[in-house]
C-alpha cells in the first residue's frame, strides 16, 4: 500500500498561491477595519448628541451636529454673522487655553 499524494507533491500547484494570497487580503482588511472602529472621531459619533467643529477660527472651518439620527454639515463661508439678539452671557479664556461660559441670569439681562 502507497500514498500516491504524498510522493507526488504540490509543490508547483498555482492555486494555492492564490489561497495564500487572499489569506493575506483578509488579514490586511481586518487590520484596517480594527483601526476605524478604533478612530475617536466614530466614538464620539455613537452618543446621541455630538457637535464636531474642525478648522476653528479660519475661513474653512466646518460644524456637524449630529442630533438623534439626524447629521447637519455647516460650512464658514469665510462673512460674519449678522442679525438681533439679546447677550446671553460672558465667555472668558483661562490661562490653559479652556474657554469657560457664565450665562447671565434672568435678573440681570436687560
Amino acid at each position: 500500500m502507497s500514498l500516491k499524494f504524498l510522493e507526488e507533491g504540490d509543490a508547483e500547484d498555482p492555486i494555492l498561491s492564490v489561497v495564500n494570497l487572499i489569506d493575506i487580503f483578509l488579514v490586511i482588511i481586518a487590520a484596517l477595519l480594527i483601526t476605524i472602529a478604533q478612530n475617536p472621531l466614530m466614538a464620539a459619533m455613537s452618543q446621541p448628541d455630538v457637535t464636531v467643529v474642525t478648522n476653528a477660527g479660519k475661513e474653512s472651518m466646518e460644524m456637524i451636529v449630529k442630533k438623534g439620527d439626524k447629521v447637519e454639515r455647516f460650512k464658514a463661508n469665510g462673512q460674519a454673522g449678522q442679525g438681533e439678539g439679546a447677550k446671553a452671557g460672558v465667555a472668558y479664556r483661562m490661562k490653559d487655553g479652556s474657554v469657560v461660559y457664565v450665562p447671565e441670569t434672568g435678573d440681570a439681562a436687560p
